[in-house]
């Protein structure tokens, strides 16, 4: 799936137009880089983390020539899964679409409290 079929199953899924959908992912997107740019994460329940982590200074060869060179050290972007994706992706579970949001219901009237016997 690319980013425009996700659009559009994200507009299936909750009603909004197409370029609606658009722009609630790229600020989805623009959030969760924001907070990583930061050097925090983000937790989506049930989905994934989306967290910063460090890879050390070390040294490399170069495939082509063999000479040892320096790699720099550096931040890398992680994402570990969630409990319900991992479940999704066994196929242990079945994965929930988005679902279009039903129209409210009144709520039922209250009935009146019954009365208590009388005890003769």
């Amino acid at each position: 799936m690319n980013k425009a079929q996700l659009i559009e199953a994200i507009a299936n899924g909750t009603g909004l137009s197409k370029t609606q959908a658009d722009s609630a992912l790229n600020a989805c997107i623009g959030a969760i880089k924001s907070e990583m740019a930061k050097g925090g994460s983000v937790s989506l329940i049930g989905f994934g983390s989306f967290s910063v982590g460090k890879r050390g200074a070390r040294t490399g060869r170069n495939p082509a020539t063999g000479a040892t060179i320096k790699i720099a050290a550096r931040k890398v972007a992680k994402f570990t899964a969630g409990a319900d994706l991992k479940s999704v992706v066994n196929g242990e579970k079945k994965a929930g679409g988005a679902k279009k949001a039903a129209p409210k219901k009144a709520a039922p009237a209250k009935a009146a409290p019954k009365k208590a016997a009388k005890k003769k």
